[in-house]
């Protein structure tokens, strides 16, 4: 049996609110200490409609964020993962999709935000970045990642008439009101 992704020791970029690296720390730590990391959100567009994950995930379990959110990762105390290849890798984890099946990644801004999970001892302190791409792969969720995936508009998100607008993460909740998409 092979070792569950979120029980894997992964350190991410510890950063300071201009996104310089301070650092590397520990996932779970920088977790439930609140301590600032990088990280990004993938949206990805499939006939024109965002898919979304329905998150099953130890920090803010059973919202619902856009494709998938991740962190790159450090390796060797210093070298940091490109956004853009943990953004391919995120997807191929959790969609099994692979590079040629993403067109037109784009890094659309970011957001800084602070916010509790109200049901675990976690939080997220994120300075998160926004990538849009599309596909023309159906989408498949890996379930051991997510309870599963909608589809949904742009308008429906930002007007709040999506099944989800009511469970939406913190962090596509800032994405939106810096309107990102």
């Amino acid at each position: 049996m092979t070792q569950s992704y979120y029980q894997k020791e992964i350190f991410i970029p510890r950063v300071d609110e201009k996104d310089n690296f301070l650092g590397p720390v520990e996932r779970w730590e920088a977790h439930e200490k609140g301590i600032l990391h990088r990280a990004f959100t993938v949206a990805v567009f499939y006939k024109d409609q965002i898919i979304c994950q329905h998150r099953k995930h130890p920090v803010f379990d059973d919202v619902f964020d856009f494709t998938a959110s991740s962190h790159p990762q450090v390796t060797n105390s210093t070298e940091i993962q490109s956004l853009e290849d943990a953004v391919f890798k995120t997807l191929q984890r959790e969609w099994n999709m692979e590079q040629s099946d993403i067109k037109n990644l784009t890094k659309k801004g970011f957001a800084l935000y602070h916010d509790k999970d109200p049901k675990s001892k976690f939080s997220e302190h994120e300075y998160c970045y926004l990538y849009v791409c599309e596909t023309e792969k159906e989408p498949v969720v890996n379930h051991e990642i997510a309870y599963g995936f909608s589809l949904a508009s742009v308008d429906s998100l930002k007007n709040k008439t999506h099944d989800s607008s009511n469970k939406l993460s913190p962090w596509v909740k800032e994405f939106l009101k810096k309107d990102l998409l």
